[in-house]
C-alpha cells in the first residue's frame, strides 16, 4: 500500500484513486525541473510538442477527437495559446521586429500595430473568431464553448507557423520583401483555417465549408479590425 502525499489516501498502483497524484513523488531538483519542461512542452507523447505535431498532421480530426473526449496526451488548448503567444512575443521583441523601417514607410498604422502585437491580437480576438465560426457552422451541433476550444487549437497552429517565419521577417525587416512575406502569412493562415475546417466539419461538402469559412473569416477580420480601430482611438499608440 502507498500513502498519497497529497491527500493521505491509502492505495495500490501508480496513481492515487482519490486525487490522481502519482505514487512516485521525487524531491524537487534539477532532474525534476527538466522533466517538468520536457513533459509539459517538448515530450513526444504529451504536451505542446505533441499537440502541435498532431495539428499539422490531421488537425480537424485531432480537434474533433479532443472535443469528443480524447484529451490525455494533449496540452490544454487555452493554455497552449497563451504559451505560444508568449513565445512569439519573446522572439519578436528579441529580434527587435517592432522597429522596422520597411513596414513603417509603406503601411498604415492599423496593419503595423496588428503585426507588432500579433501575439495578443490573436488571443484577444479568439472569442470573436469563435463567435463567427459558431454563427456560420451553428447547424453542425457544436456549442459555443466547444467552438472556442476548436479555435484555440487553430490559433496555436497559426502561431506555430508565424514563429517559424520570425527569423525570415528579421532578415527582411529593412527590406521591401517584408510586406510580401507578411501577405504570404495571411494566405497561409486562411489555408490552414480551410484545411482544418474541412476535416472538422467533414459532414459538409468542400464547397460549403469553403464558403462558410471564407464568410466567417471576412466577418472576423471586419470585427477584429473595428476592435483595433476602437482601441487605437480610445487609448492611442505611440509610434
Amino acid at each position: 500500500m502507498t500513502i498519497c502525499k497529497n491527500c493521505g489516501n491509502s492505495f495500490e498502483g501508480n496513481y492515487c484513486n482519490q486525487c490522481g497524484q502519482s505514487a512516485k513523488t521525487k524531491r524537487i531538483n534539477h532532474e525534476f525541473l527538466w522533466e517538468d519542461v520536457q513533459h509539459g512542452l517538448l515530450h513526444y507523447d504529451k504536451g505542446i510538442g505533441y499537440s502541435l505535431k498532431k495539428l499539422f498532421e490531421k488537425p480537424g480530426n485531432v480537434i474533433n477527437d479532443y472535443i469528443e473526449g480524447k484529451r490525455v496526451n494533449h496540452f490544454r488548448p487555452i493554455s497552449m495559446v497563451i504559451i505560444m503567444s508568449t513565445i512569439y512575443a519573446l522572439i519578436y521583441h528579441l529580434l527587435n521586429l517592432n522597429h522596422r523601417s520597411a513596414l513603417d514607410e509603406s503601411s498604415g498604422l492599423i496593419l503595423e500595430k496588428i503585426f507588432e502585437h500579433y501575439y495578443w491580437f490573436v488571443v484577444a480576438t479568439l472569442p470573436i473568431y469563435a463567435f463567427t465560426t459558431y454563427i456560420m457552422f451553428k447547424k453542425t451541433g457544436y456549442n459555443f464553448y466547444e467552438v472556442i476550444i476548436f479555435e484555440a487549437f487553430k490559433t496555436s497552429q497559426r502561431l506555430g507557423v508565424h514563429i517559424v517565419f520570425l527569423p525570415i521577417l528579421y532578415f527582411l525587416k529593412e527590406r521591401s520583401g517584408f510586406n510580401t512575406v507578411s501577405n504570404i502569412l495571411i494566405i497561409i493562415d486562411f489555408i490552414l483555417i480551410l484545411w482544418t475546417n474541412k476535416q472538422f466539419f467533414n459532414t459538409m461538402s468542400s464547397k460549403k465549408v469553403f464558403l462558410k469559412s471564407l464568410a466567417g473569416y471576412i466577418l472576423y477580420c471586419t470585427l477584429a479590425f473595428l476592435l483595433v480601430v476602437i482601441i487605437i482611438l480610445a487609448f492611442g499608440f505611440d509610434r
